[in-house]
């Protein structure tokens, strides 16, 4: 029965780690989208976005039948709440990739010329790619890390937002131009808040403790 139970447990596993390749994929696209006006990219993210809901679907109903059907110990019981938990963040993190992609298609390459929400898409991707790898290893220390970087997605986005204000003061007939970029940093600054939250639900399962945000 344990053997079957650890068997469904590293199956859990694949699919978190899968799910999270797709969340760095979509990531990937969309600053391929943003930093060269490749449309075709950004349209790749609604796809990509309907496979991680999907993935949330069957992770989410693994975990239940492990609940269910089996006596999971308090290790395993950590292990499947941090999954549920993960694939929240996961998914959200889909979702907001599809919106910055939605936003970048109206815009047809004009964000290429901005370098700091480049700047700040980079960081976030970081963030995401590093969150993952921290559950692959179960490195604690790396989860860390993407929980402290969350400040640095922080900075950037409210520089941006200072900037895209006065922009709006000197030139307001670009405004709406300036309020689609505020959008787009502002959805990478929540992915980098859901990226922080992966890291602190792999530094729980590791250890059975969350750290405060």
């Amino acid at each position: 029965m344990r053997s079957r139970f650890d068997g469904q447990l590293a199956l859990l596993n694949k699919e978190l780690i899968t799910m999270g390749s797709l969340c760095e994929e979509a990531i990937t696209l969309v600053l391929e989208a943003l930093c060269g006006g490749n449309v075709e990219a950004a349209k790749k993210v609604t796809a990509m976005d309907d496979e991680i809901d999907q993935m949330e679907r069957d992770i989410e109903a693994l975990c239940l039948k492990l609940l269910l059907q089996q006596q999971p110990v308090a290790r395993d019981l950590r292990q499947i709440s941090a999954a549920l938990k993960m694939i929240t963040d996961m998914e959200r993190i889909g979702d907001q990739a599809e919106d910055i992609a939605e936003i970048i298609t109206f815009l047809q390459g004009r964000t290429r010329d901005n370098l700091r929400i480049r700047k700040m898409a980079e960081a976030t991707m970081k963030m995401v790619k590093d969150s993952v790898d921290a559950y692959v290893k179960k490195d604690i220390a790396l989860a860390e890390s993407v929980i402290a970087y969350d400040d640095v997605v922080d900075n950037y986005f409210n520089e941006e937002k200072t900037s895209l204000i006065g922009q709006i003061a000197v030139n307001p007939e670009d405004g709406e131009y300036a309020l689609d970029l505020l959008m787009i940093a502002k959805y990478f600054e929540r992915i980098g808040d859901h990226a922080a939250n992966i890291a602190e639900w792999v530094m729980f399962s590791i250890t059975g403790t969350r750290q405060a945000p």
